[in-house]
């Protein structure tokens, strides 16, 4: 059941993932270079990015442990 929980919240993390990186290609296509403010939050999505992965990889070696 855990496992579940589990899939489903990486499930609704890589959709918010997928919809902002949408959202960074279509203000990219609106112009030659994309305003600061966009900069700045796709880098700082990557950086979220990262650390959520890596969240979700420390909780699958817990909840792993918490089942054996």
């Amino acid at each position: 059941m855990t496992g579940d929980r589990t899939e489903a919240a990486v499930q609704r993390i890589e959709a918010a993932l997928a919809r902002i990186a949408q959202a960074a290609d279509r203000s990219r296509e609106l112009g030659p270079a994309p305003p600061p403010l966009v900069s700045a939050l796709v880098e700082r999505h990557e950086s979220l990015r990262e650390k959520v992965a890596q969240a979700l990889g420390e909780l699958d070696s817990l909840l792993g442990e918490l089942e054996q």
